[in-house]
């Protein structure tokens, strides 16, 4: 594919300046070439203005005179996701329905949607308009899948749950499968059946090899424009608010409430039963327990605010060596006194 540079302003609604050049595809500062749109998102990478042979950069005005031909955007990051879009190459090959997937007879695929060889559709699931299903996907009966769905090879979504429309999950991903739930008995672990489901609402993405356990008795919900990265754990009954951002190896605990546009960074974790104000920010690889007030920024295990973590960590931690070394001679000296005062004693 390529676009003039002109037809690619339109297309976003954005000025240029410099020569009409046709574009062919996105690259790096550092490695775009003449027929190829880079971008500078960060201020940071400015030098490399000097030096890119990129034949056009989609950047903000300041930086527009600085190279040959500019794309102006007041939000970079944004137009930068569109420009990929364009030229971004669906992943897949087939159309239709193939042969050697098994669909049962009392499933329901859209006539548009694409099942690759070696998917499953279980009895009852329904499966929407221009949804594809790669190899390997596992449909469980009376599932219901949306609209525009993507589901890459080896996604797994169980009996009885429902994903909204323009969903994707990534490889691997797997939902519905039972939460850990166990009662302790004489006897060892009782498995407490888990009967409820798991909803994922509109415009959601799950990443590869992340997991989303169904609830015991009710629902576990993604709400709508949430994302999440690969290896996350979801607990049963967990309920994720909309626009959140879920960052890879978070764990989250069952029954947690997870408000709207929250950010888990990576590793965090989070204890059962949990309450999350809308807003708020968990640094990576906190530990999060109790409830957290709408807009609060926290890190550190356990969780405590932004500020006094930075203090702690940043200050505090580095100079603990040689606070022991202090407190082991103040300890030294202590001794020595009490020994001196009762020798004088006697």
């Amino acid at each position: 594919m390529s676009i003039k540079l002109s037809a690619l302003a339109e297309e976003l609604g954005l000025e240029y300046t410099g020569a009409d050049i046709e574009i062919s595809g996105v690259n790096t500062l550092d490695k775009a070439g003449p027929d190829e749109i880079s971008f500078l998102v960060n201020p940071k990478y400015q030098q490399q203005l000097e030096t890119t042979k990129a034949g056009c950069v989609l950047t903000s005005g300041p930086y527009a005179e600085r190279v040959r031909s500019a794309l102006v955007s007041t939000n970079v990051y944004m137009d930068l996701a569109k420009i990929i879009n364009l030229f971004a190459k669906p992943q897949g090959c087939l159309t239709g329905v193939s042969e050697l997937a098994f669909i049962h007879p009392d499933a329901s695929v859209d006539g548009t949607a694409t099942v690759y060889p070696f998917a499953f559709i279980g009895e009852g699931a329904e499966i929407g308009s221009n949804t594809v299903l790669f190899p390997g996907v596992y449909v469980g009966e009376g599932t219901r899948v949306g609209a525009n769905c993507i589901l890459y090879p080896n996604v797994v979504v169980m009996g009885g749950l429902s994903l909204g429309d323009n969903v994707i999950l990534q490889p691997g991903a797997v939902l519905g499968g039972d939460g850990f739930g166990f009662a302790q008995t004489p006897a060892g672990h009782m498995k407490i059946p888990q009967i409820g489901t798991v909803a994922v609402e509109d415009d959601v993405e799950i990443g590869a090899n992340s997991a989303i356990d169904r609830a015991a008795l009710d629902t576990t919900r993604i709400k709508r424009g949430t994302k999440i990265d690969n290896l996350v754990q979801i607990g049963h009954n967990v309920e994720i608010g909309e626009h959140c951002l879920i960052v890879g190896l978070v764990g989250i605990g069952g029954s947690t409430v997870v408000g709207n546009g929250v950010i888990l960074a990576g590793q965090a974790g989070v204890a059962d039963n949990t309450r999350i104000g809308d807003g708020v920010i968990v640094g990576g690889q906190c530990g999060v327990s109790g409830k957290l007030e709408p807009g609060v920024k926290v890190s550190g295990t356990p969780a405590m605010p932004y500020a006094t973590f930075l203090k702690a960590a940043g200050v505090c931690v580095p100079k603990l060596p040689d606070m022991f070394k202090r407190l082991k001679k103040l300890e030294m000296e202590l001794e020595s006194m009490k020994k001196a005062v009762g020798e004088d004693n006697e």
